[in-house]
């Protein structure tokens, strides 16, 4: 049978399909636009969908016997609303056994209709991915150096090839059922600390300035950034909760090794932070 994942060609969903391939599961892999899609395993069957428009994704439920599902789709995120629970009745009905469910696992519409499903589900929530620190590549080849505010702020990030086996190994495997996973890396770091792996991995100086709230606005408006945009981005890094710097073994436990730190992740990206 076939395994269904979502959001494949994103950040997680496209190391998703690679663990499974690797494993040699059959993968469908739904994108909201399939034509010109690249990058993903040989034998991957690519088909349309869009998470937002429930009807279109009957096809995609045909002989899967597990999905990976999002919980939030665009780049803001934006939870599934009502579609959500009509996506879960259509996974009961095409005969899905197994879910994995890309959320925190907090109640809403979406979490309730999983946990009322009769599925074997799993909730999983990766805190912080690395690969966000890529938003910092251009920065750096351009000027060697990352301006930000709150740099005391610390993130248990996680190497998205890491959550990525988490997620394939629940699929294809099973285990965890009813439960919410968080995944973290093997420690917390500040954005000062991440550059200064970069700087290590590059071989580099690379400085981190830290802003001031005003200093960022002004930095930010300059690049084109909306106002309600950047008034969002500072309220959400002044109240970031501590529990995102707490690790867990989750990573560990399932995948049978240590979780990537920071510093390795860096050093396999190494190219893209430079010149």
């Amino acid at each position: 049978m076939t395994i269904l994942v979502t959001g494949a060609t994103g950040t997680l969903g496209r190391h998703v399909v690679r663990c499974l391939r690797r494993a040699g599961h059959p993968v469908r892999a739904l994108t909201r636009t399939p034509a010109g899609v690249t990058g993903l395993p040989d034998g991957v069957e690519v088909v349309g969908g869009d998470l937002t428009r429930p009807l279109t994704l009957a096809a995609a439920f045909d002989r899967v016997s597990a999905v990976h599902l999002l919980g939030a789709v665009g780049h803001d995120h934006t939870p599934l609303g009502a579609a959500g629970p009509q996506i879960v009745a259509m996974a009961v009905e095409a005969g899905v056994q197994r879910l994995t469910v890309l959320s925190p696992g907090e109640e809403g519409d979406l979490e309730q209709a999983v946990r009322d499903s009769g599925l074997e589900w799993t909730f999983v929530w990766p805190i912080d991915f690395m690969s966000n620190a890529l938003g910092w590549a251009e920065a750096i080849r351009k000027t060697a150096q990352v301006r930000e505010p709150y740099g005391g702020r610390s993130t248990a990030s996680v190497d998205e090839a890491d959550a990525a086996a988490v997620v394939a190994t629940l699929l294809a495997e099973g285990g965890h059922a009813g439960r919410s996973l968080t995944l973290t890396g093997p420690e917390a770091l500040t954005p000062a600390d991440k550059v200064a792996a970069i700087a290590t991995a590059t071989g580099r100086e690379i400085r981190f300035t830290e802003l001031t709230d005003d200093q960022a606005r002004l930095q930010w408006r300059a690049e084109g950034w909306p106002a309600e945009g950047i008034e969002f981005m500072l309220h959400m890094w002044a109240t970031v909760p501590d529990s995102v710097a707490s690790v867990t073994s989750t990573v560990e436990e399932l995948i049978g090794r240590p979780p990537r730190t920071f510093a390795q992740w860096a050093a396999a990206h190494a190219d893209a932070f430079r010149p």
